[in-house]
């Protein structure tokens, strides 16, 4: 879910990271590649008035809203959100701090306030229990989102998302022996210059997704976010822990995760992890996609498209 095999130092996290198939960062100009072949449906910028978040929205009929991961632009969604406008009005949120979104609130909290914010949402555009998807950190947010606002919503589906990240690191990791390496891995962010983060997100993007387009955008989208917004947001994914509210959850839940046997997560290794962190929640849905790594929806967009409609229509 986070990429800290180059934000946090020492081999072992690098190397449990990178066995774990990384959660985190940025985007996909796939869009460029994509947008092309798929019709564009009229994209409107709702009034919706926050320093947290904004929403597109594009087609008609029953409500979805698609939450982006760390420093990733809500372009990642395009090319579903244009296919699914057809059936759907597509909520599409853009996250305060990422892929050039103002950022205002310095190392103050990120999770916590986003949430907030998308229940606000969900209540003043007068949605009716839409269904939400959230990649990697946006899977995260939409987990708590049904946590603390179940009347709000319909039905999650987590994409390579756990409730707990720094569960990769192993079952014995709790929020509080988490801290100091979230504090590290802000740390990190912060004190890179330039020249280096680049080379480093470009690193990391070659072990997150198979697609060249999407690493691509995941650099250009990484190096226009705040580095302030990165460091409070990787801070509070490593130290927020859903797991206490899965088992008194009723909104259904599907969570959609990755496994690539070359140089992602063994498939073992993944249904083992996935298993154990959602072992809490009633009726969920655990469905691992092969040949994949991070970016599920870049690198089998077939499949990942044929799930999003078993989902929608469930």
């Amino acid at each position: 879910m986070l990429h800290l095999r180059h934000l946090v130092a020492g081999s072992t996290l690098r190397a449990l990271c990178l066995a774990s198939a990384s959660l985190l960062v940025a985007g996909s100009v796939v869009l460029a590649a994509r947008a092309e072949a798929a019709p564009v449906s009229a994209v409107v910028q709702t009034a919706f008035a926050s320093d947290r978040l904004s929403v597109e929205v594009v087609g008609s009929g029953p409500d979805l809203i698609l939450i982006p991961g760390f420093a990733s632009s809500r372009e990642v969604w395009r090319a579903e959100a244009d296919r699914l406008s057809a059936t759907h009005r597509v909520h599409l949120v853009q996250l305060a701090g990422f892929a050039g979104e103002p950022w205002t609130h310095g190392d103050g909290p990120f999770v916590a306030p986003v949430v907030e914010e998308l229940a606000r949402y969900v209540r003043e555009a007068g949605l009716e229990r839409p269904a939400v998807i959230g990649h990697s950190m946006g899977g995260l947010t939409a987990l708590l989102l049904a946590q603390a606002h179940p009347e709000r919503v319909g039905r999650v589906m987590s994409v390579d998302s756990l409730p707990f990240f720094s569960a990769m690191f192993g079952p014995q990791v709790t929020t509080e022996t988490a801290r100091p390496f979230a504090a590290q891995a802000a740390a990190g962010i912060l004190a890179a210059d330039e020249a280096g983060f680049r080379a480093q997100q470009a690193q990391t993007a070659a072990g997150m997704v198979r697609d060249p387009a999407t690493r691509a955008a995941m650099v250009e989208w990484s190096m226009a976010s705040d580095r302030q917004a990165m460091a409070a947001a990787i801070r509070d994914v490593m130290t927020t822990d859903a797991r206490p509210g899965l088992a008194a959850m009723t909104t259904p839940v599907w969570a959609i995760y990755a496994s690539d046997a070359d140089g992602g997560a063994p498939a073992a290794m993944a249904d083992a992890v996935w298993g154990r962190e959602y072992a809490a929640l009633p009726g969920v849905e655990l469905i691992r996609v092969d040949g994949t790594r991070h970016f599920i929806m870049a690198d089998q967009p077939a499949r990942f498209a044929e799930l999003v409609d078993q989902f929608l229509a469930d």
